[in-house]
C-alpha cells in the first residue's frame, strides 16, 4: 500500500501546515499493510499517515524504531467490580500496562448489577474520575420484568447487553428465562446494539455438579467433567435460533470449544447476525493445566482437551473467530485457594488485562502463526467493529490516536506479584515471552512508558455506545 508523500507546505503567514502536535514513528500496522513510517496527531486524533520520515514536523516525536505500532488493543470482556476490591483504578492501570487502550466493563458488579439507568449513570461518573484508559460499559437486565430498562440504558450509552443462560447468582448474575430473553432480544434489536450471552446449559451442569459432590469427586478435572462441551453447544444453539426469529445481533462470549464455532458458521450462512469471541486461556492452556494448577486455572466454561484447543486455533487461523478477550476476573488468593480440596468451592476466572496482549503476540506474531495485520484485527479492529465503538480500532485518519507498541526483540517474564490488579495469581507466572509492551498511548498521550503508568486516574474517558441519545422507539 503506497501512501501519499508530499512536500512541506506553508500558508500565507509562513506557518508550517505540516507541523503537528505529536508524531509517532515505527512499524505502523495499518488495516492491510505494515509500513515503516510516521503518524501525525492533533488534539488526540490521527491527522496524517506517511511512509518514511520527515513528512511532518513536531516538537514532540516518539520514534519506536523497529517496534510494531498497533492500533490500540481493545478488550471487550472485563470485570472491574465482580470483586469490589478491584475497581476502575486497579483494572485500568493494569490495562494500560498491558497495552490495552480501551476496555468494555461487564455489568455484573457487586453488590448491584448494572440493570437500570440510575446505577448506570453513577458508574459513568465514577469511571470519569478513576479510569486511566478509555472504557465502554455493558448493561444487563434483571431476572424477571427487567426489559423495560433496555431502551433507557441504550440511550444512556450502554455499548451492548450481557445476559446468561447459567446462574452464578440469582440477583447479581442470574440465569435469564427464555421468555425474558425473547423480550430482551426484540428490544435490543431496535437499538442496533448486540445481545451477548454467557452460554452454558444450567440444568445439565447443576445436575452433574450435585452428582459429583455426592460421589466425592471434587478433584480439579471435575470442573471440566461437569461442564462437558454439550453444555456450551446446546445453549448456543438455542440462542442462535432465538436470534434467527428476532433479528437481533447476537454475540457469544468466551467460546471454549471448536464445535461451537462450527455451529455459528452454519447459522451465519442462514443470515443470523452472530459473532463470537474466545479468551486467551482457552488458546494457551488445556485441561491438563487445570489438573496442574487447580483453582488458579479454573474458569467458566472450563479448559478443554488438547485436540479441542487445536481446533480453536484452526478457527483462529481461518478467521472464524472475531476477537480475543481476557474475561479479566480479579479474585483474591483466598477466593481461589478455598478450592484446593474441592474445585467447586473456588471462584471462577483469571486476571488478564495486564498479560493478554503480550501472551497473544508471543503465541501468534512472534512464531509466525499470524501476521501483524491479523493480530491487529483480532485484538483491536474487529472488537471495535463488532461493538460499533466510535473512533477506535484502526490507525486511520480521523480515528483516536490510540496505539499499542510492542517490541518483538525484547523479552519479558510474567511476574504475578507485580500485577497492578488486586489479583496476584496466574497460571502464567514465570513464563518468558519473546516480546514486550513498551508503550501504550490513549488519544495521543502516553499512559504507559514500558515500565510505569504515566497518567493519573481521571485521564480515561467514558465511551458511549452507538445508540446513545438516539431517538429509539418506545
Amino acid at each position: 500500500m503506497q501512501l501519499k508523500k508530499y512536500k512541506i507546505k506553508f500558508n500565507r503567514r509562513g506557518l508550517n501546515m505540516n507541523k503537528v502536535e505529536r508524531i509517532i514513528r515505527g512499524k505502523i500496522v495499518l488495516k492491510d499493510s505494515v509500513i515503516q513510517g510516521e503518524v501525525g496527531i492533533n488534539e488526540g486524533k490521527i491527522v496524517s499517515i506517511h511512509e518514511g520520515k520527515g513528512h511532518l514536523q513536531s516538537d514532540n516525536i516518539k520514534d519506536f524504531g523497529e517496534s510494531y505500532v498497533f492500533p490500540g488493543v481493545i478488550d471487550v470482556h472485563v470485570h472491574c467490580f465482580s470483586n469490589p476490591n478491584e475497581g476502575f483504578v486497579s483494572t485500568s492501570t493494569s490495562a494500560a500496562a498491558g497495552g490495552i487502550t480501551t476496555f468494555l466493563d461487564m455489568p455484573y458488579d457487586l453488590p448491584n448489577p448494572i440493570n437500570n439507568v440510575e446505577i448506570f449513570k453513577k458508574k459513568v461518573e465514577q469511571l470519569e474520575k478513576e479510569a486511566v484508559v478509555d472504557i465502554c460499559l455493558w448493561g444487563t437486565i434483571s431476572k424477571r420484568n427487567g426489559t423495560d430498562q433496555i431502551i433507557p440504558l441504550a440511550e444512556a450509552g450502554a455499548v451492548a447487553f450481557k445476559m446468561s443462560t447459567f446462574e452464578t447468582d440469582e440477583y447479581r448474575f442470574p440465569r435469564i428465562p427464555d421468555t425474558e430473553i425473547l423480550k430482551a432480544m426484540k428490544l435490543i434489536e431496535q437499538t442496533g446494539l448486540r445481545a451477548a450471552f454467557h452460554s452454558e446449559n444450567d440444568e445439565i451442569i447443576v445436575d452433574l455438579i450435585d452428582q459429583y459432590i455426592n460421589e466425592g469427586k471434587v478433584y480439579p478435572k471435575a470442573h471440566n467433567e461437569t461442564r462437558p462441551p454439550l453444555t456450551e453447544t446446546s445453549a448456543v444453539l438455542k440462542l442462535m435460533e432465538f436470534a434467527y426469529w428476532t433479528g437481533v445481533k447476537l454475540h457469544i462470549v468466551h467460546v471454549s470449544h471448536p464445535r461451537t464455532i462450527d455451529l455459528i458458521k452454519q447459522f451465519q450462512a442462514q443470515g443470523v447476525k452472530v459473532t463470537c469471541e474466545t479468551c486467551y486461556p482457552y488458546l494457551l492452556m488445556d485441561v491438563e493445566d487445570l489438573e496442574k494448577y487447580g483453582p488458579v486455572a479454573k474458569n467458566n466454561p472450563p479448559l478443554r482437551e488438547k485436540e479441542e484447543v487445536q481446533g480453536l486455533w484452526k478457527h483462529i487461523e481461518e478467521g472464524n473467530i472475531d476477537l480475543i478477550s481476557s474475561d479479566h476476573a480479579p479474585w483474591s488468593a483466598e477466593q481461589k485457594i478455598k478450592g484446593n480440596d474441592n474445585i467447586f468451592l473456588a471462584s471462577s476466572g483469571l486476571p488478564g488485562v495486564e498479560i493478554m496482549t503480550p501472551l497473544m503476540f508471543n503465541s501468534t506474531v512472534s512464531n509466525g502463526r499470524l501476521s501483524p495485520n491479523a493480530f491487529a484485527n483480532l485484538m483491536s479492529t474487529h472488537p471495535a467493529e463488532v461493538f460499533s465503538i466510535p473512533g477506535k480500532g484502526q490507525i486511520s485518519i480521523g480515528y483516536d490516536a490510540d496505539f499499542t507498541v510492542i517490541d518483538p526483540n525484547q523479552k519479558m517474564v510474567i511476574d504475578q506479584n507485580s500485577f497492578r490488579s488486586f489479583s496476584k495469581l496466574s497460571p502464567f507466572d514465570g513464563q518468558e515471552l519473546n516480546c514486550k509492551v513498551i508503550s501504550t498511548i490513549v488519544r495521543g498521550e502516553e499512559v504507559f512508558d514500558g515500565e510505569n503508568v504515566t497518567q493519573n486516574p481521571g485521564y480515561g474517558k467514558f465511551v458511549p455506545g452507538s445508540a446513545a441519545k438516539a431517538a429509539l422507539p418506545l
